[in-house]
């Protein structure tokens, strides 16, 4: 299709708190830019306990539109009136395409780009929220009420995006969302260079916390949320350290869960063994420092932090959850364990510690994968071709 005028394309997405989904759609932002595209970014506010992101955004020239009630809680009344907020400004931008990302922004914003008559519309599942999200009473509730909310938004899009092909036969095949042909797998784009370029061991991040440079040090990277599960990383913590007692661990990150494991921390009589960072900016230092990173969750996407960590020379292992095992070429790129299992996890880590394995060849996977350039042109492709289909 001729295009005498840039493709505009809005983005939309709960909020940009710390994760990989604001990086994913601040560098789709950027990347798709006059002359050829014309893109926005429409968010909603973060929560009390959560990171902000927005520098992220700004730092790579996307200033986002925000729209403060597009944020995390689902909410029948404030959610109608989302949605005739984010119409009314979809008929001022007159995109092209909108494309939603995450499961409340998802579900209204695809309600909006058809209601304010949006030609294309897509939608990025980053991962799903229909187990090991929720926890507490009326946690299967919310789990049932996202799958039926999804399969009704389905049909909405002209196409889904997932980040693995394990994550599209889980919502093809297991959840029933759409049809496996209206699911397209597209790599997330993620900056690596200053990863790839970082020398091991460099020493700040160490220095910075106090931890000895002799000492075995082991991360977890993420927020504190029920999903993420930062109670098995410390239960596996307590195993490590229990067999390798000089072992350190570093704990980057924060979330509703912090007091809970900070905790559970004492009452494992993990002590100084255990450093809560908060969050950090330059995680380039804390992957050259660690010895190995571990990612405990119940649930997961495409996690960022695994890849921006096998780029850096970082050992990992993870749990085998979502899109984890396709990210990790089943084990080639680093060492899958099933989730829940504290021993197997700290086994895993023990493995590491006592015969780190060579990155080389798994940090040039990661970097060929992700190129944000590639990525990036790939999306533009997709775009171009549905409004191809539309005439």
């Amino acid at each position: 299709m001729a295009q005498s005028n840039p493709i505009r394309v809005v983005h939309i997405i709960a909020r940009l708190n710390v994760g990989g989904a604001a990086v994913v759609v601040s560098l789709m932002v950027s990347g798709l830019r006059l002359p050829e595209y014309e893109s926005h970014l429409l968010c909603g506010q973060i929560g009390a306990t959560e990171g902000d992101m927005a520098y992220y955004a700004e730092s790579r020239g996307v200033r986002p539109i925000l729209i403060p009630e597009l944020g995390r809680a689902l909410h029948p009344l404030r959610d109608i009136a989302t949605t005739r907020k984010l119409v009314r400004l979809l008929r001022d931008l007159k995109p092209d395409v909108v494309h939603t990302h995450t499961a409340k922004a998802g579900f209204v914003g695809r309600i909006a780009a058809r209601l304010a008559g949006v030609p294309v519309v897509l939608h990025t599942f980053h991962g799903h929220v229909f187990y090991g999200v929720f926890r507490g009473r009326g946690a299967r509730a919310m789990e049932l009420l996202s799958l039926a909310l999804e399969r009704l938004a389905a049909p909405l899009a002209d196409r889904l995006i997932t980040l693995s092909d394990r994550l599209r036969d889980e919502l093809a095949g297991d959840f029933h969302i759409a049809p496996r042909s209206k699911i397209i797998v597209l790599p997330i784009p993620v900056e690596l260079e200053a990863f790839a370029r970082q020398p091991r061991r460099a020493g700040s991040f160490r220095a910075a916390w106090n931890i000895p440079p002799d000492a075995p040090l082991v991360g977890f990277v993420g927020r504190l949320v029920p999903m993420k599960h930062p109670e098995l990383f410390v239960q596996a913590a307590a195993r490590v350290r229990a067999r390798h007692p000089n072992t350190r661990f570093v704990i980057v990150g924060d979330g509703e869960l912090r007091a809970g494991v900070e905790s559970l921390v004492v009452s494992l009589g993990l002590g100084e063994a255990v450093t809560l960072t908060g969050w950090q900016r330059d995680m380039a230092a804390v992957y050259s420092d660690l010895d190995a990173l571990a990612v405990s969750s119940r649930n997961e996407g495409t996690p960022v932090t695994l890849i921006e960590a096998v780029t850096a020379g970082c050992p990992v292992v993870s749990t085998a959850v979502g899109g984890v095992p396709d990210l990790l070429e089943n084990g080639r790129l680093g060492t899958l364990v099933p989730p829940d299992d504290a021993e197997a996890l700290a086994n895993a880590i023990l493995a590491i510690l006592d015969s780190p394995p060579d990155m080389a060849e798994a940090s040039r996977a990661m970097q060929a994968r992700h190129d944000v350039e590639n990525v990036t042109r790939q999306l533009g492709a997709l775009y171009r071709a549905l409004l191809a289909e539309k005439g």
